[in-house]
């Protein structure tokens, strides 16, 4: 199942209450993915949740780098001005060397990652999260309050695929 969590839809008016529900969700992911890969044995790492999608070690890598893209996103709106963001192709770094890497290398990023990008949302000021950056592969500005949202769903998307590899 590509989407076991539904495709991301985002709501017709974003507010208060959706982006603190995001930033809660982001701030739990790395312990709730800790928990998951308890149970993980040597043979998950290389399944895939479906036919042609990434495997287990390949999905935690990339959580990892997405939301390393997502933090730097965030820090460029907030301190730029409408600035550029550089698109990456997903695929090619999914099969580079450094995916190999023992997976915990990926969620000890993401523990890291995700304190300093809690600490940054938590601060934000409600003006804030009406920055906007341009996606040039989508061709159009995105938001901050959209971009949290987007990256919270991004999280339990790939989450619920980890699950549905090690659950069977």
């Amino acid at each position: 199942m590509q989407y076991p969590i539904g495709k991301f839809e985002k709501p017709e008016a974003i507010d208060a209450s959706h982006i603190q529900a995001a930033i809660e969700s982001i701030s739990l992911l790395p312990s709730q993915l800790e928990k998951t890969l308890e149970r993980v044995r040597d043979e998950h790492l290389l399944q895939s949740y479906r036919e042609g999608g990434w495997n287990l070690r390949q999905t935690i890598h990339h959580l990892a780098d997405s939301h390393i893209n997502a933090f730097m996103r965030f820090k460029l709106a907030l301190t730029e001005d409408h600035p550029t963001i550089k698109a990456y192709h997903q695929d090619g770094w999914a099969s580079t060397a450094d995916n190999q890497a023992d997976i915990q290398t990926s969620v000890a990023i993401l523990k890291g990652l995700h304190a300093r990008w809690v600490l940054l949302m938590r601060n934000m000021l409600p003006e804030d999260w009406e920055k906007t950056f341009f996606h040039p592969e989508h061709l159009r500005s995105i938001s901050l309050k959209e971009t949290v949202l987007l990256y919270d769903w991004h999280g339990r998307h790939h989450h619920a695929h980890i699950r549905i590899i090690i659950d069977g």
